[in-house]
């Protein structure tokens, strides 16, 4: 838009990602919806005709290379002087690159155009084009300047689809490969470039696209395996719209079965299909969780049957299908090394910008993903898992996994104790997810909201989780809500209502988060005085996170061992989980000790102690923007009759999402016009913000923001 404000606003109400992605822009023939567009259409029409086709030319290629713009000319016969009254009427600049003087003039002057103009302009386009140099620009030129089925044209799209992704992401290799598919004569070869396009259409998060290139690949009489692919992907597309809890959308406990049917019909036909189907259908049973509790075992039992063939397993999604099935049905010691095997090579793969990591990146995540890191408790590949996969789905603009690797991003910033920059996370994932007609995520802002501290923002959120949860059939999001409310009520104080949720959460194995709702559940016991029910969760948290042989895992579990020890056993195992969660990163919990340990000390009459430790807990969860459980630890650091004052929240917490983020610019050293000029927002804007951060933060200039530890 080369800077033009209202070119930002336009473009988007006239041009589909589809069209933007990567340079490989077609307009489209629909209406336009701006007035701005009609002008330039009158004022390129009253151009003579030599100089009309000329402007097409131009606008029909968007790299803005003059060279080939004079060479397509050439083919055409018109000689470059025709393209003066363009430029005396202020439509277009030749130079260095061809430039509208407005980005809407582009497809103003390529809607004006007649269809066998188009496609006379693009056929001169593609033989002006090198075609070892660039080879998908002319093969995209090339589909364009056909009027029918065309199969050699579709095969080189076909076989530019990949490249082309690597330029302008999973939605250009899509639009190639729907291309292809709709030029293709052949009908068995349409039906299988139509399913390719399909799959690539719902990856770049395209429904409506997918659905018609369904129904088009099965206007063609189809083999059995392309059925058993067509089911599969019409499996996926359910199993999308019932997360979203869309109009029609069948329960996911059902969209589960689609996907467990999906797999078994694909074995004997494609058996590296069906092992990815076993993986999809899994991580859909999670999903269903307690709303159909049999439906995990009976996909981890189908599986484990798939995957006994594989003697010498290499890739990921094969260690991750073999730890997962193991994990079900013989337990974590016997399956935690596939998973982390299986973890490590995603990351691996996704740093390498694999073509194939975002396939199998598509195939469960994060659930799957983001569940069993925890579930072997390693907050080391936890946060290599976020920063690689997040780093790759950006860099490949796989918009419809963003907002969950977004939101699991978020969810490790919780962990750690970075609650501002976990909402600013999560504010982007909603946004993204509104964008692209997804559903906007559930599980991490529900989390923070609890960790926080507020009972309002948060039992709504909890209360609306659990009504969609029962709407939906979604198990897992009932477990999740029954955790977080355990959370939200132990940090209050309000050990009765704490030990219901974690209860009812303790219910069903979640995978993922179980072990944390069982650290809930000793803690509520034993401040409601039922140390049976306390001792049984320690009990089920061995079983677990004590076979971890991680400093997470370890640390949690001699921390809730500590809550049902008495004397020195008990001294010793706070201090053990101590030193351990210290060599972690999961700073929630690391507080959430000193704070235990506090408490305790001060009932054994150890004040001294127990003020540094509940000092500690008071400063850190002060940090993180803890509302209730810095509340809790003021008040029995008051009880050892030490003088509290409350402190604002130091963290930042009370700042909206984009006063947090121009906080942090500034705080790195950019000047009030380099942050307007990041954020898309006035110079005024940024100093209004700015005033309303410091009244917050109780600063007087943007030096002290320097100083102020409100975030990572």
């Amino acid at each position: 838009t080369r800077g033009n404000p209202l070119a930002l606003l336009e473009v988007p109400r006239n041009v589909s990602a589809a069209e933007l992605a990567g340079g490989f822009w077609l307009a489209s023939a629909r209406l336009s919806v701006g007035q701005v567009e009609e002008g330039f259409i009158r004022r390129i029409q009253s151009l003579p005709a030599d100089t009309r086709q000329l402007v097409l030319v131009a606008a029909a290629d968007p790299v803005g290379d003059p060279m080939l713009f004079s060479r397509a000319a050439g083919h055409l016969g018109i000689g470059m002087d025709a393209l003066a009254p363009a430029e005396a009427a202020g439509v277009i600049e030749f130079g260095s690159r061809m430039r509208f003087h407005h980005p809407l003039v582009r497809s103003a002057a390529y809607r004006a155009a007649e269809a066998a103009d188009r496609r006379e302009v693009h056929r001169a386009l593609a033989v002006a084009t090198d075609p070892d140099l660039d080879p998908d620009r002319r093969a995209w030129h090339a589909a364009n300047a056909a009027a029918g089925p065309d199969d050699a044209v579709a095969a080189e799209l076909e076989a530019s689809a990949w490249r082309a992704q690597g330029r302008g992401g999973i939605a250009a290799a899509a639009t190639f490969l729907e291309r292809a598919a709709v030029l293709t004569a052949d009908p068995a070869l349409r039906s299988s470039r139509a399913i390719a396009a399909a799959a690539a259409k719902r990856e770049a998060a395209a429904p409506e696209a997918a659905y018609e290139l369904l129904s088009l690949a099965e206007l063609s009489p189809l083999t059995e395996l392309q059925q058993a692919q067509v089911g599969r992907l019409r499996a996926q597309m359910e199993f999308t719209r019932s997360r979203g809890g869309l109009p029609g959308a069948p329960p996911v406990r059902h969209a589960a079965a689609l996907l467990l049917d999906a797999a078994k019909r694909l074995e004997n036909l494609d058996d590296e299909l069906a092992r990815e189907t076993y993986i999809e259908a899994l991580a859909a049973a999670m999903y269903a969780s307690r709303s159909q509790p049999e439906a995990l075992v009976l996909a981890a039992e189908a599986a484990y049957a798939a995957v006994a063939g594989i003697e010498a397993p290499a890739r990921p999604i094969d260690f991750l299908l073999i730890g997962m099935a193991t994990l079900v049905t013989d337990g974590l010691p016997a399956a935690v090394d596939h998973l982390r095997t299986a973890l490590e090579l995603w990351c691996e793969h996704a740093r390498r910008h694999d073509g194939r990591a975002l396939h199998w990146l598509a195939l469960a995540f994060p659930i799957m993903q983001e569940s069993l890191a925890g579930e072997i408790w390693d907050n080391d590949l936890i946060d290599r898992l976020a920063t690689d996969m997040i780093g790759y789905a950006r860099a490949t603009g796989a918009l419809a996994l963003l907002p969950p690797v977004i939101a699991y991003q978020a969810g490790v910033h919780v962990l750690e104790g970075e609650f501002v920059t976990a909402a600013r996370l999560l504010e982007e994932a909603d946004t993204i997810a509104e964008a692209i007609g997804h559903h906007p995520m559930k599980y991490h802002k529900v989390e923070l909201a609890a960790w926080r501290g507020d009972l309002t923002e948060a039992g709504d959120l909890i209360e609306a989780g659990r009504a969609e949860g029962i709407a939906k059939g979604e198990g897992r999001l009932l477990g999740v809500t029954g955790y977080v409310a355990a959370v939200l009520y132990n940090g209050l104080g309000r050990y009765e209502e704490a030990l219901a949720a974690a209860q009812q959460a303790c219910e069903y194995h979640d995978l993922g988060f179980y072990g944390w709702c069982l650290l809930e559940l000793t803690e509520a016991g034993v401040r409601v005085g039922k140390r049976d029910v306390a001792e049984d969760a320690v009990r089920r948290l061995e079983a677990g996170a004590g076979a971890s042989e991680t400093d997470w895992g370890l640390g949690t579990l001699a921390s809730a061992r500590a809550l049902v020890a008495d004397g020195a056993e008990a001294d010793a195992l706070f201090n053990e989980s101590i030193e351990r969660l210290g060599r972690s990163r999961v700073g929630v919990q690391l507080a959430r000790t000193h704070l235990r340990y506090g408490e305790w000390l001060r009932r054994q009459k150890q004040r001294a102690s127990a003020r540094e430790h509940l000092n500690t807990a008071y400063e850190m969860f002060t940090k993180m923007g803890a509302q209730a459980f810095a509340e809790r630890a003021r008040r029995e650091l008051t009880a050892t009759g030490e003088k509290v004052r409350k402190q604002p929240l130091a963290s930042g917490d009370e700042l909206t999402a984009q006063e947090a983020q121009i906080a942090q610019l500034a705080r790195d050293g950019l000047t009030n016009q380099e942050i307007g000029a990041q954020l898309f927002i006035s110079t005024h804007t940024v100093e209004w913000h700015l005033r309303k951060v410091f009244v917050k933060l109780g600063l007087s200039s943007r030096r002290q923001l320097r100083s102020v530890s409100w975030t990572s």
